[in-house]
């Protein structure tokens, strides 16, 4: 999230983090461009009115550089014309300051269910199902219940599964940029997540695998 206004980002980033979200804030265009430009988001939060670069300069160089990560603008300025100027310049979505934060949400939402591989809100793998909207778990038939980061990590997986996935890559999806990150982090959180799906499936095939010296997949 790009967004100069403090008291703003940070309700935002709180209640984002709530919802089992990742999220790195910057407070000025030239920071936030840095970010946005280096690594690997799911969801850009741009704000327009920004110091350093403004926020519509950053979305069409994101673009100039092929970065299609989906970006929903906020801004104080509702004219129809700014919103056209917005979309125009590569942005996905517009929001127009105040609004609530339930709209956002469902805005954020919508962005990440985009891909086209990826239909309705339940992703699913084999006999295990997470429900994006109401973040249910289950193995059938039972319901899991996992922490916030554990569920961030799991949805993560079978957004990509059959997929290996490097250590760097899971902590830079699930973990803030400046989370304080441990090396082992990511296997004791698969650990947790392999005595919620699998160890208590017996009779079941293992879903979570590690493959040695790539990292770990769903599948």
């Amino acid at each position: 999230m790009i967004e100069d206004e403090h008291k703003i980002a940070n309700s935002i980033k709180k209640g984002l983090e709530q919802e089992a979200f990742a999220v790195d804030v910057a407070y000025d265009g030239t920071e936030g461009y840095d970010l946005a430009s280096t690594e690997s988001y799911d969801v850009i939060i741009l704000d327009l009115m920004l110091p350093g670069i403004d926020g519509m300069e950053i979305c069409k160089k994101l673009r100039a550089e092929k970065i299609h990560t989906p970006i929903l603008i906020l801004t104080a300025k509702g004219q129809l014309e700014d919103k056209v100027k917005g979309l125009n310049s590569g942005a996905d979505d517009y929001l127009t300051k105040p609004f609530t934060f339930e709209e956002l949400l469902a805005r954020v939402k919508a962005m990440t269910r985009r891909p086209a591989n990826l239909t309705g809100v339940v992703l699913k793998v084999d006999d295990l199902s997470l429900d994006t909207i109401s973040y249910e778990v289950k193995r059938e038939p039972r319901l899991i219940k996992l922490s916030a980061k554990e569920y961030a990590l799991l949805e993560y997986l079978m957004r990509h599964a059959n997929q290996t996935l490097s250590k760097d890559q899971i902590i830079s999806h699930v973990w803030n940029y400046d989370a304080d990150i441990l090396p082992n982090t990511v296997e004791v959180y698969i650990g947790y997540l392999r005595n919620k799906i699998d160890r208590p499936f017996k009779n079941k095939p293992a879903l979570i695998q590690t493959i040695r010296g790539f990292g770990y997949k769903i599948g």
